[in-house]
């Protein structure tokens, strides 16, 4: 396994992150635990859940995903081996189950004080903010439509105020955002350039894999130049870059076979660029998968790359990914599709 340090701090994480979202939902308790015995012993000591986890997110299973994790670092005693990040639940969305009053000082306390209940711990390595909580293009959104009486300037203070307190008291280590734009980040960092007793965002976790490079499009340099680095999540797109979706199938017990409504990846373009980066694949002795991970694994701005599976052929296979480098031809090659069939899936 290779090993990087988060920014800004002295936090060393693998350069592959355990997820987990399918935990309590498509997988058991015990495949949840069997998955992060086997991270664990192939050198992964990152996992990523969120408050909101299993997805898709529901009341009945709220929390069941970081109960699990909590019930494996009881059995194991393994909480010190292990670098956590867990997020909390923006406003709005199918989560209002939760909560529904965006990121207020009580909200972010009961969120943290819920996570570290069910996780069975003391702190929280990373603490990521899951969405933006003001009218914004995320989620797959293309475009921004300004809304004049959206003022969630007014309370970004308080929200790093409150992170602050919570990061002096021991819950949390660090911060972070999650499905964030351009200027939001810049936003956050303006806040605690300006005010040094207030935390700094050291990471951001977006999206990105070969049918969905948009954080190439200002985050990425924002993330070199500020030195806030990318934890990438869907490297697989949902599953669609294994290829398992390519004419028309539907595997048994597979995601977007289980939950249709996930499409973002599947649109009729999004699968003709799969189509072929697949060919590319196979014409260099390459899984679809191995590409698609080695690529994003190989960014400058990449920090941590978020895997998921479902059995444990599936995350072999992807934490094996971190030992694939790729040719200059395959780059190459993918670079021309890139252009031909440029982010089918934002």
């Amino acid at each position: 396994m290779n090993y990087t340090t988060l920014p800004h701090t002295d936090i060393k994480v693998s350069n592959i992150c355990l997820g987990t979202m399918t935990w309590g939902k498509q997988n058991t308790e015990a495949e949840g635990h069997e998955q992060m015995d086997y991270a664990l012993g192939q050198g992964v000591n990152f996992f990523d859940t969120a408050e909101m986890y299993p997805i898709p997110s529901s009341q009945d299973l709220y929390g069941e995903t970081e109960r699990i994790i909590g019930t494996w670092f009881k059995k194991t005693g393994n909480r010190n081996k292990v670098v956590l990040a867990s997020k909390i639940v923006g406003k709005g969305g199918q989560t209002k189950f939760i909560r529904n009053s965006g990121y207020t000082r009580d909200s972010i306390i009961d969120a943290v004080e819920g996570s570290l209940q069910r996780l069975q711990t003391d702190y929280i390595d990373l603490y990521q903010l899951h969405w933006p909580e003001r009218k914004t293009n995320f989620f797959g959104t293309r475009g921004y439509k300004h809304d004049v009486t959206d003022h969630w300037e007014d309370n970004l203070h308080q929200v790093l105020e409150t992170l602050r307190d919570l990061i002096r008291e021991g819950k949390i280590r660090q911060v972070g955002v999650s499905n964030e734009t351009p200027w939001g980040v810049m936003r956050f960092l303006e806040e605690s350039k300006v005010h040094a007793s207030l935390p700094r965002m050291i990471t951001i976790q977006n999206p990105y894999n070969l049918l969905n490079r948009t954080f190439e499009i200002g985050l990425s340099e924002i993330s070199i130049r500020e030195g806030i680095g990318l934890i990438p999540y869907s490297p697989m797109g949902f599953g669609v870059l294994s290829g398992k979706y390519l004419g028309g199938r539907q595997p048994a017990n597979s995601r977007i076979t289980l939950f249709p409504n996930y499409k973002r990846y599947s649109s009729v373009t999004a699968m003709a660029a799969t189509q072929k980066y697949y060919e590319l694949a196979q014409a260099n002795d390459l899984s679809l998968a191995q590409m698609s991970l080695a690529f994003v694994n190989s960014r400058p701005f990449v920090k941590s790359t978020i895997i998921g599976a479902t059995d444990l052929r599936q995350l072999k296979e992807n934490i094996e990914s971190i030992d694939v480098k790729l040719s200059d031809e395959v780059l190459a090659g993918i670079e021309t599709i890139h252009n031909e069939i440029p982010n089918p899936a934002p």
